[in-house]
């Protein structure tokens, strides 16, 4: 899975006798950085308590073409993009490698979730409070934060974005995330029709293989 360290921290030493003097912040400035790490732990409960998640989804491209589809999503590391039937197209997780099958030109693609933006998805294990900050949205219902590691650019960077719904895990529900990979490719995707821990079958993350080999998990 996709691993995150915290940033490396230069510190500038001087002399042994120089005093360092704490500086107070202001405390709007601590209100504020209370607030940010109680919604990154209630992110992290909500991505905890997720244990399954069936939803519509649309996707935006950074040109803007738009396709849509169903999620599948079960924990840990499962998830299915089954796209609308034209575009020929299915991503899967197994948990360790992300698929995209392309039924139209039947080739088949694999790589490592730990090289995608969507690791910050896919383990519930994580803890965003190392890694993850809030992002302002200005609309006190809704929370958004970036994950990235700034050490390992290659991985890209996801901003999910939550609303606050109580009866949903951890109290937020997940309405979609911004993909940015290594190559600067922007993906938007938005959820509807969310439905959370219902049962789902590991068969529902199988799939045919285009190249005659038959299905696979």
């Amino acid at each position: 899975m996709l691993k995150f360290s915290l940033p490396f921290v230069a510190t500038a030493l001087v002399a042994s006798a120089a005093i360092v003097v704490p500086v107070a912040l202001p405390s709007a400035a601590i209100g504020q950085q209370a607030v940010q790490g109680g919604d990154l732990a209630q992110v992290s409960r909500h991505l905890k308590a997720m244990q399954s998640l069936r939803a519509g989804f649309t996707q935006t491209d950074r040109n803007g073409q738009t396709l849509t589809g169903t999620l599948t999503l079960k924990q840990p590391g499962k998830i299915r993009f089954e796209y609308q039937k034209d575009a020929q197209l299915l991503i899967v997780s197994d948990g360790r490698a992300l698929t995209m099958i392309d039924y139209q030109v039947r080739q088949v693609q694999r790589w490592p979730i730990r090289n995608s933006p969507l690791g910050a998805l896919l383990d519930p294990n994580r803890d965003l409070t190392r890694y993850g900050k809030i992002v302002p949205t200005g609309d006190p219902n809704v929370v958004s934060v970036e994950v990235r590691d700034p050490k390992r650019p290659e991985y890209g960077v996801i901003t999910l974005i939550l609303t606050r719904t109580p009866s949903a895990p951890g109290g937020l529900s997940l309405v979609g995330w911004v993909a940015l990979d290594s190559q600067n490719k922007r993906t938007t995707i938005r959820l509807s029709g969310q439905q959370y821990n219902t049962a789902i079958a590991d068969s529902a993350f199988a799939w045919t293989d285009p190249r005659g080999k038959g299905p696979r998990r």
